[in-house]
């Protein structure tokens, strides 16, 4: 039975998913709208659960980035297979100040950093030989100091608005239990049939 705060239940669940030992725990499909109300869907790390929201950072103009910025509104999924399980979230995303993103930046692996300036994250390229290129003379550029954060790189936290437990079980009769947030923050909890 699951109690009356979602984000306990999720913290929960996301514990045992990490006990199972289950692949990339932390993989999360983000589906975002475009201008036109065209979807796009692609898998992100959730690097950071926090009470007002989950955390992950990305290049402010990547396609998921513009998006984003056009329209808040975004659905993200969780799916544990070794566990039969997902939780669905839905929600509306806000920009993380730069002391978060910094924070965040300066722990990631050098090469990551580097790899933050020197990708044009959707952007067309001619080929793999232009994009090593472009991070060796990033590389020589920050070479012996400390590598700053890229202004068009930084994090997004999803606030949901919304949470849906799903449980497989036999006969396909799966337990769904969706969680709902009011106008007033209070979350309420109904049973869907499956």
């Amino acid at each position: 039975m699951l109690g009356a705060d979602p984000l306990r239940e999720f913290e929960r669940w996301f514990e045992e998913a990490v006990k199972a030992e289950v692949p990339d725990p932390n993989a999360m499909v983000v589906a975002t709208i475009s201008q036109t109300g065209k979807p796009s869907a692609r898998v992100v790390l959730l690097r950071g659960l926090e009470k007002n929201g989950l955390v992950f950072y990305t290049n402010y103009r990547s396609r998921k980035g513009v998006e984003i910025m056009g329209n808040p509104n975004v659905a993200a999924v969780f799916f544990w297979n070794e566990l039969d399980r997902q939780i669905r979230i839905e929600g509306k995303v806000e920009k993380l100040s730069s002391q978060e993103s910094d924070g965040y930046f300066h722990l990631r692996p050098r090469d990551s950093q580097i790899a933050a300036w020197a990708s044009k994250q959707s952007a067309v390229i001619s080929g793999r030989a232009e994009l090593d290129k472009i991070f060796m003379e990033y590389q020589q550029k920050f070479a012996g100091q400390l590598v700053p954060r890229p202004d068009d790189w930084g994090g997004f936290r999803i606030i949901p608005i919304s949470y849906e437990f799903w449980q497989g079980r036999p006969n396909r009769l799966h337990d769904r239990i969706l969680y709902e947030r009011d106008n007033g923050g209070k979350w309420g909890i109904k049973r869907l049939a499956p």
